[in-house]
């Protein structure tokens, strides 16, 4: 039976799909419903194994963040899915285009909840997904992956979910399924010229401007470097002091760059502190605010102006202050960088902070300063050391795009297999990833993929024996004596040999940088177990 317009299954309709849109490598670990879909698979598709449904979201939504490009995820029902779900907080906070495709029984069985079924399939992943469904015929289900996908990829970008059901594959497709194949969607948001005009007199009339930064300044200036050196100018011409917008995903300005004012800290307070003495706030490509900490107190001083530029919707219109503005982040950042007024000045080189030391052994923020010795432009950094995530893009000095990632949503899981997927979407480079040794638990099965795919991936676990930044929390709440934030002594070396990696454990910097040097010259992945104190 040969594969024409007229005798086309659903699924060679809707690998036809994937195709158009460059899908051909799927994120997945598999389940029975989903065989028939991976059995029809051509040879054009890579299928790369995870074992276990959170680190394949997270290798999915590294390859995603390096790559740019929407991914396919394949889950198995139900369970897979909810298995998933951790990780796909990431996603969805950080706008990372994945379409989860899952396995569904045979439709007729669905209502009578027989193994395996997912009833109400299309309300499981909600709110965490921008777009959810089960097709209700079989016939559909290549338009809705066509619409899932440009659901993914139209800003605000974001993770998506269709469950199809496992006997749906083999029926026939429609003829004009093959105009899906010539789809696409675009979005014009530039600043209309009274808008620049305001923002550019705003800019012009502030006596102390701030500019709050965040992860759409960096994925703009992925796609187009010039987003990137405009906003750098941006930063000189108004002589502004430029911050990370609170839980960075991203690092969307250059960290030893003069008007650099570091990360802000995610309270109400620590947020009104920074942004004390600066008549004019210009939050571009962020929310305003994702805060954690609480901290009760006022937004801001009075008589500072908040102004809110974004691509997503849903951050314009959940802000509690501030005006708001929807349109195209990097082209807006080009135009404000041309329109506004030079003032003349420049400030002198920041130079970065020294190490914190201890005489009881190594501390992370030494590990920080390591990793600073060795920047290249070859290397991309994956951070989940939430206790280091403030002193990060401090320590570090990162001057491009595309170079710095962070768990969007706080869940643990994120570090190891981001790093894996990002290491398979820039063979080219070298992703280290900081990874806590809480969190190393929650992916630690990635090096296995790692090891199979011999990335070129070096891995550290910042090892304190616990959940460090559970502990300061704790502190910080009054209640020190909380059970469950401290860890035994895992090892961590022992575990990376039985999956392939190479390992070494060290205790004082001199070790880590010694082996931190043999790891940035090795040709696979290699794990670092960096104890610190």
């Amino acid at each position: 039976m040969g594969n024409t317009a007229e005798n086309r299954t659903v699924l060679q309709a809707s690998l036809d799909v994937f195709r158009t849109h460059g899908m051909t490598r799927i994120f997945g670990n598999p389940g029975s419903n989903e065989l028939p879909f991976l059995a029809g698979l051509g040879e054009d598709f890579d299928f790369v194994l995870g074992l276990h449904e959170q680190v394949v979201m997270g290798m999915a939504e590294g390859y995603s963040r390096a790559t740019g490009q929407p991914v396919l995820v394949n889950l198995h029902a139900a369970s897979g899915t909810g298995n998933a779900m951790g990780a796909l907080t990431n996603a969805r906070y950080a706008h990372v285009p994945l379409v989860l495709l899952a396995g569904q029984q045979i439709r007729r069985t669905v209502g009578q909840q027989a193994m395996l079924a997912n009833v109400d399939a299309a309300t499981l992943t909600r709110p965490l997904t921008k777009y959810s469904h089960e097709p209700l015929a079989a016939a559909d289900v290549p338009r809705t992956l066509s619409e899932a996908i440009l659901e993914a990829t139209t800003h605000p970008r974001g993770p998506v979910y269709v469950s199809v059901p496992m006997d749906d594959w083999e029926e026939p497709a429609l003829p004009d399924d093959g105009l899906l194949t010539s789809r696409s969607v675009t979005t014009s948001g530039a600043l209309t010229p009274a808008l620049r005009d305001e923002l550019v007199a705003a800019l012009d009339g502030a006596q102390h401007p701030a500019l709050v930064l965040g992860p759409q300044v960096d994925v703009s200036s992925v796609q187009d470097p010039a987003v990137f050196e405009a906003i750098v100018r941006l930063a000189e011409r108004t002589d502004a002091t430029v911050y990370v917008a609170p839980s960075p995903p991203r690092g969307p300005f250059p960290t030893a760059h003069p008007n650099f004012g570091g990360v802000m800290v995610p309270g109400i307070e620590s947020v009104r502190r920074h942004l004390s003495g600066h008549d004019a706030v210009f939050v571009l490509g962020a929310p305003v605010f994702r805060y954690h900490r609480w901290e009760p107190g006022d937004y801001l001083d009075a008589g500072t102006d908040v102004w809110h530029l974004t691509q997503d919707p849903s951050e314009a219109t959940r802000a509690p202050f501030g005006r708001a503005i929807i349109a195209e982040v990097g082209a807006a950042v080009v135009d404000l960088a041309e329109g506004v007024t030079d003032r003349g000045t420049r400030r002198p080189a920041r130079e970065l902070p020294a190490a914190r030391t201890s005489p009881d052994g190594m501390t992370g923020t030494e590990i920080l300063e390591v990793l600073n010795q060795y920047v290249t432009d070859d290397v991309v950094y994956v951070n989940e050391t939430t206790t280091l995530d403030l002193d990060y893009l401090e320590r570090i000095a990162i001057d491009q795009p595309g170079k710095y990632h962070f768990p969007a949503s706080g869940g643990l899981g994120f570090g190891l297999p981001a790093a894996v997927g990002m290491s398979l979407g820039l063979p080219e480079a070298t992703v280290v990833a900081t990874v806590g040794d809480g969190s190393a638990n929650y992916g630690l099965s990635a090096l296995y993929t790692a090891a199979q795919r011999n990335t070129r991936t070096v891995f550290v676990i910042v090892n304190n024996s616990g959940y460090g930044a559970l502990a300061g929390f704790a502190e910080r709440m009054g209640v020190p004596d909380v059970p469950g934030i401290t860890l035994g002594g895992i090892d961590f070396v022992s575990l990376a040999a039985g999956y392939g990696v190479p390992a070494s454990r060290t205790d004082t910097r001199e070790e880590f940088e010694a082996a931190y040097q043999r790891a940035l010259k090795a040709e696979g992945p290699v794990l670092i177990d960096a104890r610190i104190v």
